[in-house]
Parts: C-alpha cells; sequence; structure tokens
C-alpha cells in the first residue's frame, strides 16, 4: 500500500510513497492487531523524514556531504531522517525497552571542525518536529537521538531497524532513495515501510487498512521470458557479469532495470519487474537495514525473497545477514527455475577461475 506524504512540499508533483506491510503468518489477523500503534508510528516517522529529506535534496550543498571512513557519502539528510525517525518512535510508543538498530552515528559530527554541518542537521530536525516538540532540539539532544540507532538487534526482543536513506548515492545524483523501517520481534520481520519519495508510481491512497483495493502484489509471469528484472545502479554493488548469466539462462530478453536503494522492492511489489538480483562482491556482508523493510513489502505482496540457495533471510543474527552468495526476489512460479538458474551461473563462474 501507499500513502501520500503527510506534509505535501511546495514546488513537486509527486509526493513520498509509502508500502506497508506487516508480517503474514497463520495469525495475520492476531499479528496486524498486535503492530498498529508500532505501524501507525512508523508511517509518522517514515513521512516525516522524507519531507526533511525533500527538502535537502532540493537545495543540496556541497558542505552537507561528508565521506565516511570506507568512502561512502553521508549527508545531513541522512543524520537529520534517522534522528527523526528516532525521536517520533520513541515520543510515539509506549515507554518501556527501545531499541533501533540504524545505519549513522554521530561519531563524525562531534569534533570542532562539524559544528557548522551539525547546527544544519540541528535546524533540519527542529524545522521537521516542530509540530512534535514544545521547545527546540538542543545539538546535544540530536546528537543523543541519532546514537540512539547503536542497538545490535538480535534474536530477543523487539528491535527496530532503520536506514535513514537507504541509496545515499542515488539520493546525491537526484534520483531514486528510500527510507526503511523495519520492526523485528523475536528475530522475525513483523512490519515494514518504506518511503520512496521519487519512485514514479501513481499513488494508492490508504483508506482502510486491509481493504482490497489497496493491497499491491507482484507480477504474476510465469514465463521468464516476458520477465524484467531489477539490479543494482551501481556496478560496484553487485557482480553485473553473474546477473547477466542468470538472466541469459532464464531466457529474459528485457535489459535489466538499475536503480538505487529498496526502491526496487517497492517497485517489485507492484508489479513493475518480476525479479530483483543482487550479488555482492566476495567479502561484502550485506547488512540488516539494507533489506528488513524491502523483504516483508514483497513478501507481504505475495513474493519470495531469499539468499542464493532458496533459504530465508535470517534477520536474528544481529546487525549483519549470513547469507549464501546473494540476495533474489521473485514471485512464487518464478523461484524455482530461478534458483536453477543462478547455481549453474555459480558453478560455470567458479570453474572458469
Amino acid at each position: 500500500m501507499y500513502i501520500n506524504c503527510l506534509r505535501p512540499q511546495p514546488l513537486r508533483l509527486s509526493f513520498p510513497k509509502f508500502f506497508l506491510r506487516t508480517s503474514p503468518s497463520s495469525t495475520i489477523i492476531t499479528s496486524s492487531m498486535s503492530y498498529q500503534k508500532e505501524l501507525a508510528a512508523a508511517k509518522k516517522a517514515a513521512s516525516l523524514a522524507a519531507c526533511l529529506c525533500q527538502k535537502v535534496q532540493r537545495s543540496l550543498r556541497q558542505s552537507d556531504v561528508q565521506s565516511k571512513l570506507d568512502k561512502s557519502p553521508v549527508t545531513v539528510a541522512d543524520y537529520g531522517s534517522q534522528a527523526v525517525v528516532s525521536f517520533i518512535l520513541e515520543h510515539e510508543l509506549p515507554a518501556g525497552p527501545f531499541s533501533l538498530v540504524a545505519e549513522e552515528d554521530s561519531a563524525d559530527l562531534r569534533g570542532d571542525d562539524a559544528r557548522e554541518i551539525l547546527d544544519h542537521i540541528t535546524q533540519l530536525v527542529n524545522d521537521t518536529l516542530a509540530t512534535e516538540v514544545t521547545s527546540p532540539l538542543s545539538a546535544e539532544s540530536v546528537l543523543a537521538t541519532i546514537d540512539s540507532g547503536r542497538s545490535e538487534g538480535g534474536s530477543r526482543g523487539r528491535h527496530w531497524v532503520l536506514d535513514p536513506i537507504d541509496g545515499t548515492k542515488g539520493f546525491l545524483r537526484g534520483d531514486q532513495y528510500a527510507i526503511a523501517l523495519a520492526l523485528l520481534d523475536e528475530g522475525k520481520v513483523v512490519l515494514g515501510v518504506l518511503a520512496c519519495p521519487n519512485l514514479p508510481l501513481a499513488p494508492v491512497l490508504l483508506q482502510d487498512q486491509g481493504s482490497a483495493d489497496n493491497q499491491v502484489h507482484v507480477s504474476q509471469i510465469e514465463n521468464p521470458e516476458e520477465a524484467s528484472f531489477f539490479e543494482s545502479f551501481e556496478a560496484a554493488h553487485s557482480m553485473r557479469d553473474l546477473t547477466s548469466s542468470i538472466a541469459k539462462k532464464l531466457g529474459v530478453k528485457a535489459p535489466p532495470v538499475r536503480i538505487d536503494s529498496q526502491a526496487k522492492y517497492g517497485a517489485l511489489s507492484r508489479g513493475d519487474g518480476a525479479i530483483y538480483l543482487r550479488f555482492p562482491h566476495a567479502g561484502y556482508r550485506e547488512k540488516i537495514w539494507d533489506h528488513a523493510a524491502g523483504s516483508i513489502v514483497v513478501t507481504e505482496a505475495g513474493g519470495l525473497v531469499t539468499d542464493a540457495a532458496g533459504n530465508p533471510l535470517d534477520f536474528s543474527k544481529g546487525r549483519f545477514l549470513d547469507l549464501y552468495k546473494g540476495i533474489v526476489a521473485t514471485n512464487q512460479k518464478l523461484m524455482p527455475s530461478l534458483l536453477m538458474a543462478i547455481q549453474e551461473s555459480i558453478d560455470e563462474k567458479a570453474s572458469s577461475l
């Protein structure tokens, strides 16, 4: 399901879209009812964060961008989005243990040379939360809110999982990105929200939880030759020679659709493509915030998300995913032939080395 941004911004013709899903199970009614407060808080948090990100993207300055130790970019919007989501979740939900597994921390914002960028983040957060707080947050409070995301997660209790801007490089180019928020309960993803401000899909307004008119569904294509597939925009994020081999074995005729972020999961859940392939290079470990929200969006839309051997993704092991080779998503009819093509391609690649 989509909803429009709660705070439509001027000078834009499209607004953030939200793919909202709670976990399917034999107790779906009980499960759904159990997470209504959490779902409402997640929607509100992601909506406000999306509006902050839109504001930054419209007037991005070079000084708004930093580089992490791994050379990947981080922006004032990444930090601001994380602070907003953390603040809303903590204040909207009942008092009790709060655990957030998130991508960013405040270490690079605490030096004297970061004062200007910290002041800018603080202003962005306070502008976004203007109707939510009685007095503005101090810079130190914003830093503490960002650092609420340091939890390690795990298999016990509830843990929120956040990527404040998934696809920061896409964000910097003015292309696709997502605010991706999920909830783990005893190691299982039970709720997910994707806010995809730039995804060019017609919005479906949320009227009633569970209404048939608001359901999205993955593609029902059975013939691989008719399928199209998504992969990462950045070549460094996935082995394109392998995905090309897989597509060739399946008989896929369409060229790959390359976009950033978990917006791929959102588009897949709407049936805009039939397959998503992600095969990172050797040595890379997937983080749970890069897949938690997107995976449940797809599974709740009738699809399957597994590793390259067909195993379900395990989000109970902490901040990283341990999996075989890569991540694949498609409908239930295509998955068997897709997994077969994947293993054949992996074997061929290994034998050629």
